[in-house]
């Protein structure tokens, strides 16, 4: 019997041992239970912070984009505005190129704008947007008002809007008051020429807020405002000149037209004159020089040694007077177009030779080395014999006068559709300050050696209208102690 108590009490203490056992293990299983309760919730509170924190920084993406999706908007809108100011160049036309759908685009409701006239001490209005005529009419006249202010908004050169109220509330809630709108940009419209003035932009919704980007936009919009009236400005001014211009040159023209029929009157008149003085002189001349000759040929008797060369003298001079009148009458003929012109294929070369030919007894003479040179394709022109003949022969003639034992040389080259001809001399050359005159009849270099050498004047001045008569092109190039150079030239013959 005490066996058996003593088994049982045995297997209740194994039992309560084992209760105790089953009992701790399940608070610990309790503990760990609760530990990844704790654990999850402090996950789940993360993951709602997160959540949180997505949620935020979706909606300021979303504001930072539509933010960005309007400046871009704002800036298309105003790059294509600002295509449409520029377009024009006429002042008046440029305001009205700002249209209210540009101004909604941009954000905005109303627009003003108004440009002050310095000498006249006002504004004027030159643009007015979502206003009505009474309520723009109200606002120029506050304006008016209080024209010192605005003014010196615009000497400022810079940018105010309803940013700042902060710094100046009262003011900020007038202009809101007066201009009916909750926010606004005054922006300065500079130009260099002419009147400046102010553009004034403003919002009348609650929900548009200004921010310094559409400062910076307003700011542009008046900078581009300013620079198409410049421009405008400044091409009517050209254009006014050119006007100006064209109507003095219109007035010059009509001026120098009468003038040059003066002046050809005047010419024909000397021509005519000349032509009836010379026709005048030759029957005298002629009757001078007869009696001279018949006194000089002993018909009347035997004359003094010294009475025949006082004749000999006076049939000289008779000779050379004979030939001056008849170099007048000839460029007479000429400068009036009366001369008839012969004009045929003539070869240059061969006209060079007959003249080296007639004064081959001067060359040597004066001790002259006389050459020609042309190339053997040499083309023939079209001239007058005759006249081109005239023309080298008073070009050679002074080159001899002033090359006295030196050199004379006449080339003739080729040219596309010309001949040309040089006559060109070793002498004592020509003053740069005469150059200019030399082609003038009468005309004679002041110098020394020509104080020595008889001359009138004309030969020069019948070559030029030559040349001219051949629709050819005469110059010359000269310096002094070195030489000359005479050129022309002459159309080829086809």
């Amino acid at each position: 019997m005490f066996e058996l108590n003593s088994v049982l009490a045995f297997i209740g203490l194994l039992s309560v041992i084992a209760m105790v056992f089953i009992l701790l293990s399940k608070d610990t299983k309790i503990h760990s239970f609760e530990n990844s309760i704790n654990n999850l919730q402090k996950a789940l509170d993360e993951m709602d912070e997160q959540a949180k924190l997505v949620v935020r920084t979706d909606i300021e993406l979303n504001k930072a984009q539509e933010e960005l999706d309007r400046k871009i908007t704002s800036l298309y809108t105003l790059q294509n505005l600002s295509h449409f100011i520029s377009s024009t160049l006429e002042e008046d036309q440029i305001f009205k190129k700002v249209e209210l759908s540009y101004l909604a685009e941009l954000g905005f409701q109303k627009a003003l704008a108004f440009l002050y006239d310095q000498k006249e001490n006002r504004f004027s209005l030159r643009l007015s947007l979502g206003y009505e005529e009474t309520e723009a009419a109200g606002i120029k006249a506050f304006i008016d008002s209080h024209k010192e202010i605005y003014r010196d908004l615009i000497l400022r050169e810079k940018a105010v809007s309803s940013i700042a109220s902060r710094e100046k509330p009262a003011e900020t809630k007038i202009t809101k008051e007066i201009f009916g709108v909750v926010s606004f940009v005054f922006a300065p419209i500079l130009a260099k020429e002419g009147n400046s003035g102010l553009l004034f932009i403003g919002a009348e919704k609650t929900d548009t807020i200004i921010t310094e980007g559409d400062e910076e936009l307003i700011t542009i919009l008046a900078n581009q405002l300013g620079q198409a009236l410049e421009n405008a400005r400044l091409f009517d001014k050209t254009w006014q000149a050119h006007q100006d211009l064209e109507k003095r040159v219109e007035e010059r023209t009509r001026e120098l037209s009468k003038t040059l029929e003066e002046v050809k009157k005047l010419s024909q008149r000397k021509n005519d004159f000349v032509s009836n003085v010379s026709h005048e002189l030759r029957t005298p001349l002629t009757s001078i020089k007869g009696y001279a000759s018949i006194l000089l040929s002993g018909k009347l008797g035997a004359l003094p040694e010294e009475v025949q060369k006082r004749l000999d003298k006076i049939n000289k001079h008779s000779d050379e007077l004979v030939q001056f009148v008849n170099d007048l009458l000839d460029l007479s003929r000429i400068q009036s177009g009366k001369i008839d012109l012969k004009l045929a294929p003539l070869n240059l070369k061969s006209v060079v030779d007959e003249v080296a030919d007639l004064l081959a007894v001067q060359f040597k003479e004066k001790q002259i080395e006389f050459s020609s040179d042309s190339p053997a394709d040499l083309p023939e022109v079209i001239a007058d014999y005759s006249q081109i003949k005239r023309a080298f022969i008073n070009l050679v003639n002074n080159s001899i006068k002033y090359a006295p034992q030196g050199k004379i040389k006449v080339s003739l080259t080729r040219l596309d559709k010309e001949v040309r001809a040089d006559v060109q001399d070793s002498g004592c050359g020509i003053p740069e300050s005469a150059i200019d005159k030399l082609f003038t009849e009468f005309y004679r270099v002041d110098s020394e050696m020509n104080q020595e050498i008889k001359g009138t004047g004309l030969g020069l001045a019948m070559v030029k209208n030559i040349v001219i008569a051949h629709n050819g092109k005469i110059w010359v190039t000269s310096k002094v102690g070195l030489g000359t150079t005479f050129s022309f030239t002459l159309p080829q013959a086809y």
